[in-house]
């Protein structure tokens, strides 16, 4: 492959075409041709930010949990739209693990969360557990589920297991500080939400819990 700085034009004029038509199968297409996935991880850290822009948004569209790191580290960038690009990104490789089957299953448990079959995400995440105890998604979806559930504390250790796998799960982090909130463990739940913030600055939902609870426990401003 060629050196990567000589296709940085190639990068930035792909992004801006989509911007233009909104042609993703283009965009991805003509990405993937040019790069791979390492070199689109490397371009999160250029000095441009719209090649940043374009190597998240490309990661979300081909990157897998390899690509978490990286992607992990842009939700801090400075520039805003690649914090935001950042975090579309991540989510969506967190489905896709790097096991051959799996991200059909987790889309399948992402689909059952969403119409709120929470027994049956339990049930199958649990099942699922039992060969993959290294994929971190898995242990996030089964403790969103038991959190519908009101099972708090069995989804406090679901969430601590996924940021143990996954030290850039924001989501986790901030699922754990609701648990710890539903207990009333009030300190435990700033301590958590502010992991949460900690690994992403843009969760303005988490910001104005962490206000709260600091108002709550008589903390200094």
């Amino acid at each position: 492959m060629a050196d990567p700085g000589k296709m940085l034009p190639k990068i930035i004029e792909f992004y801006q075409d989509y911007l233009d038509d909104g042609d993703v199968e283009r965009f991805v297409v003509r990405t993937a041709q040019v790069y791979l996935q390492g070199t689109l991880c490397r371009l999160l850290k250029h000095g441009d930010p719209r090649v940043r822009r374009a190597a998240a948004l490309a990661l979300g569209f081909v990157g897998d949990f390899r690509a978490n790191a990286a992607l992990g580290e842009a939700l801090r960038d400075p520039d805003r739209p690649v914090r935001l690009l950042a975090e579309e990104a991540i989510r969506n490789v967190w489905l896709r693990p790097e096991v051959p089957g799996l991200e059909r299953e987790l889309r399948t448990l992402s689909r059952m969360a969403a119409a709120k079959l929470f027994p049956r995400v339990v049930e199958r995440a649990t099942a699922l557990l039992a060969t993959a105890t290294h994929v971190p998604q898995v242990y996030y979806l089964r403790a969103s589920a038991l959190m519908a559930q009101e099972r708090y504390d069995e989804a406090i250790r679901d969430h601590h297991r996924a940021l143990e796998l996954n030290p850039y799960h924001f989501l986790a982090a901030a699922g754990m500080g609701y648990a710890l909130l539903r207990l009333k463990n009030l300190r435990g739940a700033l301590e958590a939400f502010r992991r949460a913030l900690k690994i992403n600055p843009n969760l303005e939902a988490v910001r104005l819990e962490i206000n709260r609870l600091r108002r709550l426990l008589g903390e200094a401003s």
